[in-house]
C-alpha cells in the first residue's frame, strides 16, 4: 500500500504531498521482478563458486595420483640409508637400483693455506717485487704474479688487492698479540687447489700451514679419491656426503625404498579423495537448518562426477599376488564413500610387498590403479571439456543474461521514475495552491451576495 501522505486538512493549510516518498513506495513496489532476477543472478554466482571450489579439490586429488603414478614420484622414490651419520650420510635418485653397500673414509677433503710472519701493524710496509702464487702442479695447474708496489706492499692495501682480482684465493688479515700476519686459503679443496707461494724480494716469509688434499675412501672395496666431500656418480644414483674421517671402520650403505614416502604418498592421497567426496555429498545432504540442500543438488553433472569418482577408487587390476585394489592395501570405503587407512594393512603392503604394490599402482600392462585414475580425472577436470566445466560455460551465459535483464530493468525504472516525479509533482503544485484558490471563490462568493 502507498501512503500519499496527505492528512486531513492538507487541502486547508496547503501541505501537499512528499513526492519523494511517494515516487520511492511505487518504485520498490515496482522492483519485485528485479529482485527476483537478482535472486537467481546470487544463486548462480554461489553455483559457480561452488564449481570452481570442486574443481579446485579434483586439482588436488590429481597431483597426490600423480604422485602414485609417475615414474619419479613416491613409488619409486628410493632412500640411502648410512650405519654411521657421523662418518657420512648419503641420497639416493629415483630407481637407484637396490642393494647394499660397505664404505670407509680414510679422510677428508682439506683445504691449502698459507700464513706470513707477523708484521708490527696492518700498515707497516714491506719490500717491492711479486708474489709469485701457483694453485694446484702439473698439466691443470695456473699461477699468477702479484705485483708489490707502493700500492700493494703494506698487509691491509695487499689484501684488498688480492681479493679483489679473484686470483683463486682468498686473503685475510689476522691480528694477535704477536702483530699483523696475511693469511691466504685456496678457494678449491683437494689436491687441484693446492697452493705454492713464493715471494720475491719484498721480504714477507710465508709458511705452509695445511696442504691441499682429496677426499680418500673405498667403495666396496674399491678406492675411490674426489676433490669434494659431496660425491655423486662413484655408486649409481647415490650422493655420499663425507662429515668425518674414520679409517678402518666400515660404514653400511643401504639403499632401498622410500616405503615412509610411499605410505605418506597414499594417506595424502585418501586424505584429498575424502575431501572431494565430502564436498559432493554435502551438497546432496538436506540442512536441517534451512530444509534445503546445496545449490548443486539437482544438477546431473555433478551425480555423474560422483559416480564417475566411484568407478575409480574401486578399481581392479588382475593377476597381481593379492594386491589387486584399494582394500587388499588397507585402505577401505565408508557407506557414505570416503576411505579410511589401516595402518597396520598398509605399513604391511608397503614393507613386505612393495615391487607389487608398484604393479597395483603404475602397471602399463595391466593399466594400474593411478594410471586409470589419473586419465579419468584428466578428463573429468578438462578446462574445457570437463563434466562441471560444461556448466561453467552454461552458468557464465545464464549471467550475461541476467546482468542485461537487469541493466533493462534498470533503464525503464530511470524513465518510470522521471514519469512518476512529474505526475506527482503536478499533484503536490495543484495540493499546495488549493488555500488561494478557495480564497479566491470565497470572495467572489461574497461580492455576488453583496449584489
Amino acid at each position: 500500500m502507498i501512503n500519499l501522505n496527505i492528512t486531513p486538512g492538507s487541502t486547508d493549510t496547503g501541505n501537499g504531498i512528499d513526492v519523494t516518498s511517494v515516487v520511492d513506495q511505487i518504485l520498490s513496489a515496482e522492483r519485485a521482478p528485479e529482485t527476483l532476477m537478482q535472486q537467481q543472478q546470487a544463486r548462480v554466482s554461489s553455483q559457480v563458486a561452488t564449481i570452481n571450489s570442486l574443481n579446485s579439490g579434483l586439482a588436488y586429488l590429481q597431483e597426490k595420483v600423480n604422485d602414485l603414478k609417475d615414474v619419479v614420484g613416491a613409488l619409486t622414490a628410493m632412500q640411502a640409508n648410512s650405519s654411521d651419520t657421523g662418518i657420512l650420510t648419503a641420497s639416493a635418485q629415483a630407481s637407484t637400483p637396490a642393494g647394499s653397500h660397505v664404505v670407509t673414509v680414510q679422510n677428508l677433503v682439506t683445504t691449502s693455506s698459507y700464513y706470513t710472519d707477523s708484521l708490527a701493524e696492518p700498515d707497516t710496509t714491506f719490500g717491492t717485487g711479486t708474489i709469485t702464487l701457483q694453485i694446484g702442479s702439473g698439466a691443470g695447474s695456473s699461477s699468477v704474479d702479484i705485483p708489490v708496489d707502493s700500492t700493494t706492499n703494506t698487509l691491509s692495501k695487499l689484501v684488498a688487492y688480492i681479493n679483489a682480482n679473484n686470483f683463486g684465493v682468498t686473503a685475510s688479515l689476522i691480528e694477535d698479540s704477536t702483530g699483523s700476519r696475511l693469511a691466504l686459503v685456496s678457494e678449491t679443496g683437494g689436491s687441484s687447489g693446492d697452493l705454492t707461494v713464493t715471494a720475491n724480494s719484498t721480504g714477507l716469509v710465508f709458511h705452509k700451514s695445511s696442504t691441499g688434499q682429496n677426499s680418500a675412501l673405498t667403495v666396496d672395496g674399491v678406492p675411490v679419491s674426489s676433490t669434494s666431500n659431496v660425491i655423486a656418480g662413484v655408486l649409481p644414483g647415490v650422493t655420499l656426503n663425507l662429515t668425518s674421517a674414520a679409517p678402518g671402520v666400515p660404514v653400511q650403505l643401504t639403499v632401498s625404498p622410500d616405503t615412509a614416502r610411499a605410505q605418506r604418498a597414499i594417506s595424502d592421497f585418501v586424505a584429498a579423495y575424502n575431501s572431494v567426496t565430502t564436498a559432493i555429498n554435502n551438497q546432496f545432504a538436506v540442512n536441517e537448518s534451512t530444509h534445503s540442500a546445496g545449490v548443486l543438488a539437482g544438477n546431473s553433472s555433478l551425480r555423474s562426477l560422483q559416480a564417475s569418482l566411484l568407478s575409480d577408487v574401486t578399481y581392479s587390476i588382475s593377476g597381481n599376488k593379492g594386491l589387486v585394489n584399494l582394500a587388499s592395501i588397507g585402505v577401505n570405503m565408508a557407506d557414505d564413500g570416503t576411505l579410511s587407512v589401516d595402518s597396520s594393512k598398509l605399513s604391511d603392503a608397503v614393507t613386505s610387498h612393495f615391487a607389487d604394490l608398484q604393479t597395483l599402482f603404475q602397471s602399463v600392462s595391466q593399466n594400474g590403479f593411478a594410471l586409470n585414475f589419473s586419465a579419468d580425472l584428466k578428463q573429468l577436470a578438462d578446462s574445457t571439456r570437463g563434466i562441471l566445466n560444461l556448466n561453467l560455460t552454461e552458468l557464465a551465459s545464464t549471467q550475461r543474461m541476467l546482468q542485461n535483464q537487469i541493466n533493462d530493468f534498470e533503464d525503464r525504472m530511470t524513465q518510470r521514475q522521471k514519469v512518476l516525479i512529474n505526475q506527482y509533482s503536478r499533484i503536490d503544485t495543484m495540493l499546495r495552491q488549493f488555500p488561494l484558490l478557495m480564497q479566491q471563490i470565497t470572495g467572489q462568493l461574497g461580492v455576488l451576495s453583496q449584489k
